[in-house]
């Protein structure tokens, strides 16, 4: 039963301006994750944020009026921004600011009670028991849905709407059944973001791709989608599964769709054994299996193991995909402008390649998370999103190129295989954003990747080869936390740590990398730590690194 699976990330949904939009509140704090273990559920997936933080008490006063204004858009979810209220560039965050307020306290009402529809579990006695698993992350999923294109009354084309959902959710009091559907309303909007313009069709190429739900305090959901023809005969419009888990790791969860799309073939019936052990079913940790007993007629029980990567920190990202739509070179480009939390918007047909491309990308910026707006794939009715002034990784499909590229300060990334020039639109200075004794070390650990037979083995040569180049330039910082008595906060001596830098390339380059908001938030995680040193990944680097540094000076005396 073990299969290689890549994983295919991040998507986003349309049809709702109404209800629905990306939350623009800056996350007021997030781990940058020291632990190998912090990593999987941060990396890349980051929500929708806004600006940069000028100042950190600026920031907590902002967020809270942001938090507000999200709030009286929901009451008001009914009627449609115009785009052009407080200056017209801002009504696309506006927009994108009513959705999540609805997903954050449907969230804490479904945490706080338990599911009075799940069916027994023989396995867990009591239901708190089994709530309880659940908010500790330890189930697999929340629920599973699928989502078909129903024809809209007036005949003019498809909306989508949910057919199936395990487990259903009944019981509940008013107000959170209201939230529970604004939710899955959202869901059906990621699942086809296209919108409405679609025909029946005989043949469609299976894929699959991922978005995050992200809560305004910062915590996230992750949808996993597989979109595909369902079985008949004729031209018939796709369906979607969807499985929404507050877990990262899409190998898993690629090959879960494999085993719900077997069952799909046979009858719905037969999801609802198989969802419901794999529910039950403790996630596994890094390197281990956990195995499903699934009984399927006329082939009997079926054991299925799935089993997480050892390297949890590198779970849910794949290299593969961004390394074949461009080149060497061009990723370094990409890097650089991601460093400084530039806008950029990557172009291409497949939902799977914009959702994969941009989650990689994101990837490669660790141990720093990318703070603000990141939508794999925008839907037409939100492409204005684009003229958002903030910081921000899209993805956006090629039939909405022409609304894209009237856009200035941005970088434009053509992921096709048609393409005829990787970056339609660029500022000009990106090549120069690196200083280019590093560019040339990072090249060459990127050649080492052609000798690696899996994708564990390619992943892991690419994101050392970044790791390395945020050893070099920053893994200094420890010894420029100062901190005074016990149980009081760090400070950062910013300028005696970038002047500690000899060569001036370098310099110049930290002295605008310690100005992003990914820098800010991972020192002031330092800042709030006396407790040792870090053991993560990123640590261990710093370490080799300085030894290295050591044993080579002793060598030269």
């Amino acid at each position: 039963m073990e299969k290689t699976v890549q994983s295919e990330e991040q998507q986003l949904s349309p049809n709702t301006r109404r209800s629905f939009g990306f939350s623009s509140l800056r996350i007021k704090k997030r781990h940058s994750s020291y632990e190998e273990g912090g990593f999987t559920g941060r990396r890349g997936l980051l929500s929708f944020s806004s600006v940069r933080e000028q100042s950190r008490k600026e920031s907590v006063s902002d967020e809270a009026s942001q938090l507000h204004s999200a709030q009286d858009q929901v009451k008001n979810a009914g009627a449609i921004p115009s785009g052009e209220d407080e200056g017209g560039r801002q009504g696309a965050l506006k927009r994108i600011s009513a959705m999540w307020s609805s997903f954050r306290k449907g969230k804490r009402d479904r945490v706080q009670e338990a599911d009075p529809t799940d069916p027994p579990c023989p396995e867990v006695a009591d239901t708190s028991s089994r709530q309880h698993r659940y908010v500790s992350g330890q189930y697999f999923f929340e629920y599973l849905v699928v989502v078909s294109l129903n024809k809209t009354k007036d005949g003019s084309g498809y909306e989508p709407q949910i057919t199936y959902q395990f487990p259903k959710r009944d019981g509940m009091a008013k107000f959170q059944k209201e939230e529970e559907e604004k939710t899955l309303k959202a869901i059906t909007l990621f699942c086809f973001p296209e919108g409405i313009s679609w025909a029946p069709l005989t043949e469609y190429h299976s894929e699959t791709f991922s978005f995050v739900l992200t809560e305004i305090d910062g915590s996230r959901r992750n949808g996993y989608c597989r979109r595909l023809l369902p079985g008949g005969k004729g031209a018939r419009p796709p369906e979607a599964y969807c499985i929404i888990s507050s877990l990262a790791c899409f190998g898993l969860f690629s090959k879960i769709f494999d085993e719900v799309e077997k069952r799909r073939q046979k009858s719905m019936a037969m999801i609802y054994p198989f969802m419901q052990k794999l529910r039950e079913a403790p996630f596994p940790a890094p390197g281990n299996t956990v195995e499903i007993k699934s009984f399927i007629p006329e082939s009997g029980t079926e054991i299925i193991r799935l089993t997480r990567p050892l390297d949890s920190w590198l779970e849910h990202v794949n290299f593969a995909k961004l390394f074949s739509c461009l080149t060497d070179k061009e990723v370094l480009l990409v890097f650089a402008v991601a460093v400084l939390e530039r806008r950029i918007v990557f172009i291409a047909d497949e939902l799977g390649t914009l959702s994969q491309v941009i989650h990689a990308v994101a990837a490669l910026l660790y141990p720093f998370t990318w703070q603000h707006t990141l939508i794999s794939i925008v839907p037409e009715i939100l492409i204005d999103v684009v003229m958002a002034p903030t910081p921000y990784l899209l993805g956006v499909q090629k039939h909405l190129l022409d609304q894209v590229t009237d856009q200035s300060d941005l970088l434009v990334v053509d992921l096709s295989e048609d393409k005829k020039q990787t970056f339609i639109v660029s500022i000009g200075d990106e090549s120069s954003i690196l200083p280019p004794k590093l560019q040339a070390e990072i090249l060459e650990e990127l050649s080492k990747r052609q000798t690696a037979s899996t994708v564990e083995e390619l992943n892991r040569v690419v994101s050392e080869a970044f790791l390395q180049f945020f050893v070099k330039t920053v893994g200094h910082y420890e010894p420029y936390v100062k901190y005074g008595r016990a149980g009081q906060q760090g400070v950062f001596e910013k300028r005696s740590f970038y002047k500690a830098i000899e060569s001036k390339t370098t310099r110049h380059f930290v002295k605008k990398f310690i100005q992003t908001q990914m820098f800010d938030l991972f020192i002031q995680e330092v800042e709030q730590n006396q407790s040792g040193p870090h053991q993560g990944i990123f640590h261990k680097k710093i370490l080799e690194y300085q030894e290295k540094k050591k044993r080579d000076k002793t060598k030269k005396h």
